[in-house]
């Protein structure tokens, strides 16, 4: 294999791998934070924005996998 075809196949498969788990996290903590809700509906305006926060952090990791697939293409 050369180099490009190389480059092209580490690309891929960081943002395969990279962005499978951002997904599972984010759903679990969706579901988790709904079935709270569901549970105890007054705690929701505590809930929804951790939440978020834990969603952003989450998704953080694809967007790292993202520049590193960047970087592996356009620098490397």
């Amino acid at each position: 294999m050369d180099t490009e075809a190389m480059k092209l196949l580490s690309a891929g498969i960081c943002m395969g791998i990279g962005s499978i788990a951002p997904a599972i996290g984010e759903g679990m903590i969706a579901s988790k934070t709904m079935e709270a809700i569901g549970r105890n509906p007054k705690v929701a305006d505590k809930l929804f924005p951790n939440m978020l926060v834990a969603m952003a952090v989450t998704e953080s990791t694809g967007i790292y996998c993202l520049v590193i697939s960047l970087i592996i293409l356009f620098v490397a």
